[in-house]
């Protein structure tokens, strides 16, 4: 049974962003909102945590996972990002962008797409969401939370725990997060694409 945690959106409360991350830590899977959707969210290296949100979402083998991060310093830890890219991240972030990168081995290869080899990353702007991966040190295993059958991401937190009590440790009410997709940014071979136009624009690349 999931712990439900009323967390303020603007101020959160250090106190239970602490115990949210203790739930991450302890291999949980979490559902929590960002700038564009409720999501969910588990440590990176935890490969029963992942393997639940893979049944929860049915994903398949060749989703790309993201990683959700603080700033531009975890990115490069995580990815191989030349200088054009550091450029273009730093200038649209923090924001509703997600950007596909090369991944470095410091990420997990069960979470790379099996073919390209890259990996999605996120810098939110949104408190809760920056504060759980400040608490964290690290970043965030992160997929939108998008239902079997859905086209849009959950945004009630009580529809959260309605469907997915049972499957979930946490569920952070941060109020009603209306879904609004990410722009996905391809950043691969010093080539820059819009794969996915939604709500960031990125006039630089129209």
């Amino acid at each position: 049974m999931a712990v439900f945690s009323e967390i303020h959106p603007k101020n959160p409360q250090p106190r239970l962003i602490q115990q949210a991350v203790d739930i991450i830590r302890r291999g949980g899977v979490i559902a929590y909102p960002t700038d564009a959707s409720y999501a969910l969210g588990a440590q990176v290296g935890d490969k029963q945590a992942m393997d639940i949100i893979r049944r929860i979402r049915r994903l398949e083998d060749d989703h790309n996972f993201t990683l959700l991060c603080t700033d531009l310093s975890q990115v490069s830890t995580f990815t191989k990002m030349g200088n054009d890219a550091h450029r273009l991240i730093k200038k649209l972030t923090p924001g509703p962008f997600t950007f596909l990168l090369d991944a470095t081995r410091e990420v997990p290869r069960r979470l790379q797409h099996p073919k390209k080899k890259t990996i999605g990353v996120r810098i939110p702007d949104h408190r809760i969401a920056q504060a759980l991966v400040e608490e964290l040190g690290e970043p965030m295993l992160s997929s939108t939370l998008i239902l079997p059958g859905e086209e849009e991401a959950m945004m009630d937190p009580y529809d959260i725990r309605e469907k997915l009590e049972h499957e979930l440790d946490l569920i952070i009410d941060g109020g009603i997060v209306e879904y609004q997709p990410t722009t996905v940014i391809a950043c691969t071979n010093n080539i820059f694409e819009i794969v996915r136009q939604g709500i960031g624009i990125a006039p630089m690349l129209e």
